[in-house]
C-alpha cells in the first residue's frame, strides 16, 4: 500500500512533527518532576538545567535536542513558506545552538565548585532565553501577514519571555544594590520555567500559519 501527501499538505505536517517535538520534549521535563532520581528537585528553587546533573539525564538532554529540532524546523519552514528577516532566522538559530551547547556542557554542579562548562552552559542559557524572543518579535510581522490575532499572540508571548527574564536581572541588581543573593530574590526555578513555557508556546505559533496553508 502507497501513501501518497500532496505537496501542498507537506509544509503543514511538517510542521506539525515541529510542535510534536517541542511538545514531547517539555512533556518530559515535566515527567522528570515525578520520576525517581529526579524527583526531589524542587520547581520552586532548582532550576531547569539542574536534572541535567542527575541520573535522568539522558531525559533531560533528549527533551533538549526534541525542542532543538522542532524549534530549527519551524524557523526553517517559515523561512520558506514566508521568507524570514535575517535577523530573525539568525535569532533562531542561536536558540537552537544554545539548547545544543547546553546539552553539551551541563551547568555548574556547586557540590563540586564552578568549572569552565557550567559557565558556558550559564552564557548559552541567558543567549537563548534573550535572543529568540526578540527573534519572535522580529518574524511575528511578516510570519503572520494579515492575522492580527496570531501575531498579537505570538508578540505577547515573546514579551512575556523577557518580562520573566527581567525579573531574574531585577534580582541581580538588588544584589549589587547590597541586597541578598540574586538566586533567593524570586522562587528561581518557577520564574525560569514559566519563562521556558511562554518562549516555547511563542515558538509554537509559527507553526499556525503552515497548518493554515495546508488545510
Amino acid at each position: 500500500m502507497t501513501v501518497t501527501v500532496q505537496p501542498s499538505r507537506l509544509p503543514g505536517i511538517l510542521g506539525l512533527s515541529g510542535v510534536v517535538a517541542i511538545a514531547v520534549g517539555a512533556g518530559l521535563v515535566l515527567l522528570l518532576q515525578f520520576l525517581p532520581g529526579t524527583a526531589q528537585i524542587s520547581p520552586l528553587r532548582r532550576t531547569i538545567s539542574e536534572y541535567g546533573l542527575s541520573s535522568n539525564k539522558w531525559i533531560f538532554n533528549l527533551a533538549l535536542l526534541l525542542i532543538a529540532v522542532g524549534s530549527a524546523a519551524l524557523f526553517t519552514l517559515q523561512a520558506l513558506h514566508r521568507g524570514l528577516p535575517v535577523a530573525a532566522l539568525v535569532a533562531g538559530a542561536v536558540w537552537t545552538l544554545s539548547l545544543l551547547v547546553i546539552v553539551a556542557f551541563p551547568k555548574t554542579d556547586w557540590a563540586t565548585g564552578p568549572s569552565p562548562g557550567g559557565t558556558v552552559h550559564r552564557i548559552a542559557s541567558i543567549i537563548g532565553f534573550v535572543v529568540l524572543p526578540v527573534g519572535l518579535l522580529i518574524a511575528s510581522g511578516r510570519v503572520f501577514t494579515g492575522e492580527t490575532g496570531w501575531q498579537w499572540a505570538a508578540r505577547i508571548l515573546a514579551l512575556a519571555s523577557l518580562a520573566w527574564f527581567a525579573v531574574i536581572l531585577a534580582g541581580v541588581v538588588v544584589m549589587l544594590a547590597g541586597g541578598g543573593p540574586w538566586w533567593t530574590f524570586v522562587p528561581l526555578g518557577l520564574v525560569q520555567r514559566l519563562m521556558a513555557l511562554t518562549e516555547l508556546l511563542a515558538v509554537a505559533t509559527l507553526a499556525v500559519p503552515l497548518l493554515r496553508s495546508s488545510g
